[in-house]
């Protein structure tokens, strides 16, 4: 299973740009890391509203497919090692099926190491 995570980096100009990230379902983004491979100033989840505005999803049912606007891709290079990736298909409960392969070719998506494992309070 597969979330998509949408994060707003920080730009050095104070500007804000959207971005999608697929991410173990288990696992959580390190906005630090992803900050330094994207090269901006630092990087936090969008809010629900923006999320809303850069996708046209409801937090989540938020789908790497047919998002209202066209946003850069990054998946977690381990995501990459599975035989099969389950993605959501644009709403709550509904998941499309398909290899790791298939999900980088059709979203152009750009491989990235920047999980961790999800803290157990």
């Amino acid at each position: 299973m597969v979330k998509t995570l949408v994060m707003e980096a920080h730009l050095s100009d104070g500007k804000k740009r959207a971005v999608l990230v697929l991410m173990h379902g288990d696992c959580e983004v390190s906005t630090k890391e992803l900050a330094r491979t994207l090269q901006v100033k630092s990087v936090a989840p969008a809010s629900e509203a923006a999320v809303e505005r850069y996708t046209g999803y409801v937090p989540g049912g938020v789908s790497p497919f047919g998002t209202r606007t066209l946003l850069p891709i990054y998946v977690e290079e381990t995501v990459l090692c599975e035989a099969r990736v389950y993605v959501n298909g644009g709403k709550r409960g509904f998941l499309v099926s398909l290899s790791p392969s298939a999900l980088t070719a059709a979203l152009s998506a750009v491989p990235v190491r920047v999980g961790i494992p999800e803290s157990r309070a």
